[in-house]
């Protein structure tokens, strides 16, 4: 039937009825946030590119956490920036390292919380690439073998130190069924993998670079991240992560690649989880800040399409004041 009888504006006609036909639901529960533990004391330090989102030590993340339980947020991504780096990134998998003292700090105050626990090596190499890198006649190159013995073993020292999952995001071949089997051998089976499946080289990570102190000495990242002109890259990214043993499916960065989240959606019957970056995030800070935008309703607006499109969790710097806002529409 068309109009007259047709009159699709008879469900938009007032809030409770646009509320009882609303096809996607955003809650808290859907937020990730990440987290950056840093050494020493008494640090909550702004990070400048991305406005409301700081370095913590130790001894002040517990107000951070607080602030993220008591919104509704019960997932946190924990990265770590070391005071230390060298070439093969040891201190990503030393019993002490940094990441591993924020995971039992963590879970020794919210042990409720899902901690999961970024696994890569590009915070922790003096040259900032995400794997080995051997230097021969033609140049630098990130081996991509060699980089699989030390991110299991950093899983392994994250996973023993308590983190609920594990999400190593070098976009290294062959990382899941590595990271998998050195779990397994570990007694660790119980421990689910995110697996940063289709993760691009993309211009949005230029705060997080400036966040953890990772941006590469030399080249770019290009060799190993997917270009973002590819799409079926991207089912062949996500296909090789499945058949290696991965938990759940990520797609980073998120604004640029909905139509991506989608397809891996429609694909894969694993959760999906999407990444609204680092660079998302500034630009929506730094518009607000002008007063161009209202910063609240294009948080949630962006959320809710992340969602729709597909994504069962997202991992989002505006997390405490998207839950926040949340609770106070409902």
């Amino acid at each position: 039937m068309t109009f007259p009888v047709t009159r699709n504006r008879r469900l938009r006609n007032s809030a409770s009825m646009r509320s009882l036909v609303r096809e996607t639901i955003l809650t808290a529960n859907d937020f990730i946030a990440p987290i950056y533990i840093v050494p020493g004391t008494g640090i909550k330090h702004e990070i400048r590119s991305m406005p409301g989102v700081f370095h913590f030590s130790l001894d002040t993340v517990e107000q951070e956490l607080s602030e993220l339980v008591s919104a509704g947020i019960r997932s946190v991504l924990v990265f770590g920036v070391p005071d230390s780096k060298d070439a093969v990134g040891s201190s990503a998998y030393a019993e002490d390292g940094i990441v591993q003292q924020g995971i039992r700090r963590i879970k020794q105050l919210y042990p409720e919380l899902i901690v999961i626990a970024d696994t890569c090596l590009c915070q922790f190499t003096d040259h900032g690439h995400c794997g080995v890198v051997h230097h021969t006649a033609d140049g630098p190159v990130i081996d991509n073998d060699d980089s699989l013995a030390l991110l299991a073993r950093t899983a392994v020292s994250q996973a023993k130190a308590g983190a609920d999952i594990i999400a190593p995001s070098n976009m290294m071949d062959g990382f899941v069924a590595a990271i998998r089997a050195g779990l397994d051998e570990a007694g660790l089976s119980h421990v689910p993998i995110m697996s940063y499946a289709v993760k691009y080289s993309s211009a949005y990570y230029g705060p997080f670079r400036e966040a953890a102190h990772s941006a590469p000495q030399f080249g770019d990242r290009k060799t190993y991240q997917m270009d973002p002109a590819n799409v079926r890259e991207a089912l062949r990214e996500a296909q090789a992560d499945v058949d290696e043993g991965a938990d759940f499916l990520m797609v980073k960065p998120g604004l640029a690649y909905l139509d991506v989240l989608r397809l891996l959606k429609d694909r894969f019957d694993l959760p999906i989880a999407v990444y609204n970056v680092s660079g998302e995030y500034a630009m929506v800070k730094a518009a607000a800040l002008q007063g161009w935008i209202d910063e609240r309703a294009i948080v949630l607006e962006t959320l809710t399409g992340m969602k729709r499109a597909g994504a069962d969790m997202i991992i989002t710097y505006h997390a405490k004041d998207a839950a926040r806002w949340l609770n106070e529409k409902g």
